[in-house]
């Protein structure tokens, strides 16, 4: 890292950044979209949606042509759809079905749903683009006020294990577990925590294996989910008595977070340590890395517009989903010169993985269209919008960190449920912190922060949302439920809202293990 600290103190940048710097969005999408649909011009997927017609449209003097002639030719996937008639053939060993030759890695994926876990094809191609837009993240940090001692500090990933399984035709695993197993050589050096504590498998065998290291390690920056990361740095505290994590690691300056919004967390976390740092998001999914933080104290970051993905956008609003969050049929989908500031859309990708027009399930608003830079607000089923209040996880992340700032709380995790009340709705919510709070003042806090955060929901709780339950349980409760679902570690995530099954199975687990009869 002391050479890449050289570049960076030059203020050195990739030459794909400079592109998208220099080059207007739509410009930068037509090429990406052109060279996706050559690049697998044959394979089963191209011919069966006709690819040489669409590549026929790139001809034309216009931005509108080729996208028209896409979306004729190829429908819009969700997983269930493209795995069903596509990636299973894959996964079974077929070459060139999606993409060219064989696959040899998928990355399991549940993202926050609880739902069985998905299988997400992951090409050397798409490596390559996830070690690139590093890369670019890493050269960012020339913006920052960094000494020049921090450039030869190590950087620790707490993601899934690298120990892959073999399932047939292919290795199967976290997404971090795939790419860890495949750094760079001048990057192991660096990278924490090595190759053996890496491959273990057990979440709490890596964690006690990690605070055994932890002392020999001379950390700048951590890397990983903010909730699991937490547990270690709480765990690496207690073990060797210290204050703070920055009475073991001084160079601590920078963490790297993504996979759920860090603003609930920041309160808890900020608890660990002994001086400022800075905080970088992350926009990196089993389908790619999406975006990233640019600029110091920015909470948007910026879409990669030229390293592998392709982006389509559908307005998220009634005309185009459902009150489940599901797709309707024939939605309005918009290219990147198409889309507004400050409203919402789902996602579609395609990718350099075989992934097209695939409905990602996550929602993001643009709040820079001159700079491509977005936000995360939520994803398409993880909404409540019982009787129209249309609370998004955003609201939801808002109204708790306001919340924990009230009443001085450390909020390590929390879910929502909509239910009946009557003839009418209700919001149940259930808090995960350790720390004393009266529950109704809790609740009350909550409720008139949404109010006034979002309109809708303002008007149904004078309406049709009678009421909101809410119940404090400790963090514990929480944990214990994604290891009996083994969502333990590496990139899963609490789901923010329970619906059908999995509520009910919430209810049950809390029921036996708490007495807590909903």
């Amino acid at each position: 890292m002391a050479i890449l600290g050289t570049l960076l103190k030059k203020g050195i940048m990739l030459r794909e950044s400079i592109a998208q710097l220099y080059t207007s969005p739509i410009d930068l999408q037509k090429q990406q979209l052109r060279d996706l649909i050559i690049h697998t011009q044959n394979t089963a997927f191209a011919r069966e949606h006709n690819f040489n017609e669409v590549l026929k449209a790139f001809r034309k003097n216009d931005n509108k042509s080729f996208y028209v002639a896409y979306k004729k030719q190829v429908p819009i996937f969700d997983y269930d759809k493209i795995n069903r008639e596509w990636w299973h053939l894959a996964r079974a060993g077929m070459a060139n079905v999606c993409w060219p030759g064989k696959i040899k890695y998928f990355a399991l994926s549940s993202g926050t749903s609880g739902a069985p876990s998905k299988y997400i094809p992951i090409t050397k191609d798409m490596v390559k683009s996830i070690r690139k837009t590093s890369m670019r993240q890493i050269l960012s940090l020339s913006k920052y006020d960094l000494p020049d001692k921090f450039f030869s500090k190590g950087i620790l990933a707490v993601g899934g294990s690298t120990d892959l399984r073999r399932s047939g035709h292919y290795f199967e695993g976290d997404l971090s577990g795939i790419t860890a197993s495949q750094i760079p050589f001048w990057f192991q050096h660096f990278y924490k925590p090595g190759k053996k504590i890496s491959k273990t498998s057990d979440w709490h065998e890596k964690l006690e294996e990690m605070t055994l290291k932890a002392k020999d390690w001379d950390i700048g920056i951590i890397v990983g989910v903010p909730a699991w990361l937490q547990i270690l740095l709480e765990k690496i505290i207690a073990h060797y008595k210290l204050n703070h994590i920055h009475e073991l690691w001084p160079n601590l300056s920078i963490f790297v977070h993504g996979g759920v919004s860090f603003e609930p967390y920041k309160k808890g976390f900020e608890k660990l340590l002994g001086q400022p740092i800075y905080y970088l998001e992350t926009y990196l999914a089993s389908e790619g890395f999406i975006a990233f933080q640019a600029y110091p104290n920015r909470k948007s970051m910026r879409l990669v517009l030229n390293n592998g993905i392709f982006y389509e956008f559908i307005p998220f609003d009634a005309q185009n989903f459902d009150e489940e969050g599901q797709l309707k049929p024939n939605p309005l989908t918009l290219n990147i010169d198409e889309v507004e500031e400050n409203k919402e859309y789902a996602l579609l990708l395609t990718t350099n993985a075989g992934t097209f027009r695939y409905l990602i399930g996550d929602v993001i608003k643009f709040v820079s269209l001159e700079e491509s830079e977005i936000v995360i607000t939520g994803r398409t089923k993880h909404f409540l919008s019982l009787c129209g209040e249309h609370l998004s996880v955003d609201n939801m992340n808002k109204a708790v960190e306001m919340a924990s700032e009230a009443f001085n709380i450390d909020v390590r995790e929390f879910t929502v449920i909509g239910e009946p009340h009557g003839s009418l709705f209700a919001h149940r919510w259930f808090i995960g912190t350790d720390d004393q709070v009266d529950e109704s003042a809790l609740r009350e806090k909550i409720d008139q922060t949404l109010k006034q955060l979002n309109d809708d929901y303002g008007v149904e709780r004078a309406n049709a949302l009678k009421d909101i339950y809410l119940h404090v349980l400790s963090p514990a409760q929480f944990l214990q439920w994604m290891e009996k679902h083994g969502k333990v570690g590496g990139q899963n995530k609490f789901p923010r809202v329970l619906r059908g099954e999995r509520a009910e199975e919430w209810k049950s687990y809390l029921a036996e293990t708490v007495g807590l009869i909903i």
